[in-house]
């Protein structure tokens, strides 16, 4: 994905008129709540962001279709279309259909398709995600999806193989891009990867025992927060089906408070306001929860100390305004 970015910048991608770098503004449409290293990136290269909001069937698409038809500086979406970190939610069909379809003022419009969580399921209800590739081809834009995927949370983290998927010349302007960067993959890497999943049913296999790992730690999350939060009116929370990652939403204008109060008592949370463009949540209410390194009696126990943060910041808070 910063490889697509740099060489979009720093190139002509298939369709368009010029480089990136040379127009006079170019911003990326970014459904929120998103993931930090897309934003990151963004920022990183002066790219403006526009937030999006996140739906139960993916990105508010009536605001999509608006923005991307009227301004021809925007030049993309980022979309964590399967498991969406971090809400959970899988695009449907219909959003796919739309994505795919939409007019563009940018004729470079790119969609940045990050499947990251591909078969990452927590279920034995594996969710379907409709085929992007070729409802872009189908509605006359194929060069529209820009389709990434790795193995990096499914063998080694920062040691897998990376994938791009989409149209033949988007695939050739990116090779032709790769081969003044490098002169080619780890193809050890590729065979050691080859040899180990083997195939489908040998990816399917592994992702269930990593399953088992993980399932009883969102479990854990879902239990503890219904027990201690659930009839509180102080926080909702999503139960996903597949991806990394729980959502718990607090009362506006606490999410820093009880990320800081969790850090004083030595629960490491991802900083509030992260799952939003620039590192601001306007609502300050959002709050990224990743509990798949931990152990389970370690999750259970930050859990349980998160939840009497949340309580604390939001009765304070009620207190506050009683006042």
């Amino acid at each position: 994905m910063h490889d697509c970015l740099v060489h979009a910048l720093l190139g002509v991608l298939p369709g368009a008129e010029s480089r990136w770098v040379d127009q006079e503004r170019v911003a990326f449409l970014c459904p929120v709540p998103g993931y930090d290293r897309h934003f990151a990136l963004c920022e990183r290269f002066g790219i403006d962001m526009i937030p999006v909001p996140m739906t139960a069937d993916g990105p508010d698409m009536d605001e999509v279709e608006r923005l991307a038809a009227e301004n021809p500086a925007v030049k993309g979406i980022w979309c964590v279309p399967k498991y969406s970190n971090p809400d959970g939610v899988v695009y449907s069909d219909e959003t796919v259909a739309r994505l795919a379809r939409m007019e563009t003022a940018a004729p470079d419009f790119r969609i940045f398709w990050d499947n990251a969580y591909a078969v990452h399921h927590l279920t034995d209800e594996p969710a379907e995600l409709a085929d992007l590739l070729g409802a872009c081809a189908e509605a006359g834009n194929p060069d529209r999806a820009f389709v990434f995927g790795s193995t990096s949370k499914i063998t080694a983290a920062g040691a897998g193989v990376a994938f791009f998927g989409s149209s033949p010349a988007n695939v050739k302007w990116l090779l032709a891009n790769n081969q003044k960067r490098s002169i080619g993959p780890d193809k050890i890497n590729q065979l050691r990867h080859a040899l180990f999943l083997r195939d489908a049913d040998g990816v399917r296999a592994h992702m269930e025992r990593q399953r088992a790992l993980l399932q009883p730690k969102f479990e854990a999350v879902a239990r503890i927060l219904d027990a201690e939060l659930g009839g509180t009116g102080l926080a909702t929370w999503t139960s996903p089906k597949g991806g990394y990652f729980v959502t718990l939403q607090v009362p506006d204008g606490c999410a820093k408070d009880v990320v800081r109060r969790a850090a004083e008592a030595g629960i490491v949370l991802t900083p509030a306001g992260a799952t939003h463009p620039y590192g601001d949540d306007p609502r300050d209410a959002v709050i990224r929860i990743a509990p798949s390194f931990p152990g389970l009696a370690e999750v259970e126990q930050a859990m349980h100390g998160l939840t009497v943060c949340v309580r604390l910041a939001g009765y304070e808070q009620r207190a506050g305004r009683a006042a």
